[in-house]
């Protein structure tokens, strides 16, 4: 699967953004997707799961309520919006995505099999 990211940008704190990740190469509905995001001199952390269906959404508590994950299984592309930003949000963003055979969690980088670029998401104070 090839993953790719867009969407980030530079934005003031409380506003808004929406990434996208389009998928090519392998049936997308075979695939948990997953965003994760590393600022600088960090590691990567988990920030939202969806699964195939989108019947569930997992997140990372620093951004429940705040952003959202979706997909378009019919697009080959999943979806993070991201509302009332704040500079702790600042960081590279990436979208992976995870065979839905593997049983694994959805939490953790070393679940996934494949990676986007990442996209970069500054927020100014």
């Amino acid at each position: 699967v090839q993953l790719q990211a867009s969407g980030g940008g530079l934005v003031q704190a409380g506003g808004s953004l929406r990434l996208s990740c389009a998928a090519s190469g392998r049936t997308f509905s075979n695939y948990g997707m997953g965003w994760f995001r590393q600022a600088p001199g960090k590691e990567r952390e988990f920030v939202a799961g969806i699964t195939v269906s989108s019947s569930t959404l997992y997140y990372a508590d620093s951004v429940k309520g705040r952003f959202t994950g979706s997909r378009d299984n019919a697009k080959n592309t999943v979806y993070l919006q991201m509302n009332s930003l704040k500079p702790e949000d600042t960081a590279v963003y990436y979208c992976a995505a995870k065979s839905i055979y593997s049983g694994t969690s959805y939490y953790y980088p070393q679940s996934y099999d494949y990676w986007g670029q990442g996209t970069q998401v500054t927020v100014s104070s």
